[in-house]
């Protein structure tokens, strides 16, 4: 019998409108990620003190915990404010940080400007089947009712915040 480990995983496709400008909800997302990523969405055995995105092409996507100690999600690949930013998710399918790119996922995020001055934020967690057998079972987890939709309700709550 033929196990087939990287059979494609269908991505993960979320959209959100914002009633904010495309400049302010990429702010909110990336530089105020910490403002709205909920602290029950935590790695470490510590609780989570402060979720961040360094806002930089190789920067970090992590955690860093009371006690001081980080954890690592990912990293910035591709880095276009205020229209769009690309994370590797070094996240395997047990919530633990894998170092090899090659296995990381990613999480493409856009920002489109509507009319009235609202912002269209799609997100896109693709490429799931780089993280092996386990791939469909993150996708399972981004796409639960706890997943990518949730968190970006939670993001517009934050943005349209005076």
């Amino acid at each position: 019998m033929t196990i087939v480990t990287n059979a494609p995983v269908a991505p993960v496709f979320k959209t959100i409108t914002v009633n904010v400008s495309v400049e302010r909800a990429f702010d909110v997302f990336t530089a105020g990620f910490d403002s709205w990523w909920p602290r029950s969405h935590n790695i470490s055995q510590s609780p989570m003190e402060k979720a961040l995105i360094e806002t930089f092409v190789g920067g970090r996507c992590y955690q860093r915990s009371i006690d001081g100690s980080e954890c690592d999600w990912g990293r910035v690949i591709v880095w276009e404010p205020p229209h769009r930013f690309v994370l590797a998710w070094q996240l395997n399918a047990d919530w633990q940080y894998d170092p090899d790119l090659a296995k990381a996922s990613e999480v493409e995020v856009r920002f489109t400007p509507e009319a009235g001055g609202g912002t269209r934020v799609d997100l896109e967690h693709r490429y799931l089947e780089r993280h092996g057998v386990r791939g469909i079972d993150i996708r399972t987890g981004v796409d639960s009712p706890g997943g990518w939709g949730s968190l970006l309700e939670m993001f517009r709550d934050v943005a349209e915040r005076s």
